[in-house]
């Protein structure tokens, strides 16, 4: 009966509530997380984050539109939608070149705007060797409340819209499940595990949470109700409801907010922008492999 309980997932969050229960203890209930940690020098007007934001989320739909309406025009692609898993190959291709050249986009923002450049940025390979050891701890301490988050999705979803209700998988792992051509599974994986957790990290961390710290910082203005809150805690919020909010399916956004704090904390308190970027990549590689393998 007791070999029932011990398994993997069960031993990983006790785990993991160990972890964020001591991490609040050292920290204060973490008033006290980043009581040490700068800020970013930038020159970064507001607007300036909006702008690979665009190019990702305008940009990269307007080709794969193109792409459809060319490959349909050659009879490459049928007019009626996708010709199975090619089709799908094709999009997830052009999802991930677009990645890699809005990436490109920040970066040349970020060289430009950022004190230090780059290294001011976070991007620096001096302490990534630390990163990729701290990285898996940090995620194994979020990871009970990110299932708490689910549960209680789920929960709620089957109060409001019956005992048949679950939430949807993202449209990425719905494709590596219902196709098993190698081909395409690959490039989802890639996709999944280092265009996106670059691409986001970079975008979302990098310059939202840099430019909202930054404008907090240095404003005038206070929430009364907000006061007693570092600008560095508001900053990790607001980046992290746009994070969540970037992505189109709202039963995955609680998770996604507690996923995007964790992302903001490692960021802040480090100044390194690769933490974030392999806890992410790690997230979403322990997502994959779950929905492949149960």
């Amino acid at each position: 009966m007791l070999n029932d309980y011990i398994t993997v997932e069960n031993l990983a969050c006790v785990a993991g509530i160990l972890l964020f229960g001591a991490w609040l203890l050292r920290t204060s209930l973490g008033r006290n997380a980043l009581a040490d940690c700068p800020p970013r020098r930038n020159n970064m007007p507001f607007y300036l984050p909006f702008v690979p934001l665009f190019v990702w989320f305008v940009g990269v739909s307007l080709v794969v539109s193109l792409s459809r309406t060319l490959l349909g025009a050659l009879r490459i692609w049928p007019a009626g939608g996708m010709a199975g898993w090619q089709g799908a190959f094709v999009d997830n291709l052009v999802l991930g070149i677009g990645a890699v050249l809005t990436i490109a986009v920040i970066v040349f923002l970020a060289r430009a705007s950022f004190a230090r450049r780059l290294k001011g940025f976070g991007l620096s390979l001096r302490r990534i060797h630390r990163d990729f050891f701290a990285a898996p701890v940090l995620l194994l301490a979020v990871w009970p409340l990110l299932l708490a988050a689910i549960i209680l999705t789920t929960y709620l979803g089957r109060l409001i819209w019956g005992p048949q209700y679950q939430i949807e998988q993202h449209t990425q792992l719905e494709l590596i499940t219902s196709h098993s051509q190698l081909p395409l599974r690959v490039l989802v994986v890639v996709v999944a595990t280092v265009c996106a957790p670059l691409l986001e990290e970079m975008l979302f961390r990098g310059l939202f949470q840099t430019m909202v710290r930054s404008y907090l910082a240095g404003s005038t203005f206070r929430v009364p109700a907000f006061a007693a809150i570092s600008p560095a805690w508001q900053a990790i919020a607001i980046s992290s409801i746009i994070f969540a909010m970037a992505h189109e399916n709202p039963a995955h956004w609680p998770a996604l907010l507690l996923l995007g704090a964790c992302l903001g904390y490692a960021y802040e308190k480090t100044g390194s922008l690769f933490r974030p970027i392999i806890i992410h990549a790690l997230f979403n590689a322990l997502t994959i492999t779950a929905v492949l393998y149960g």
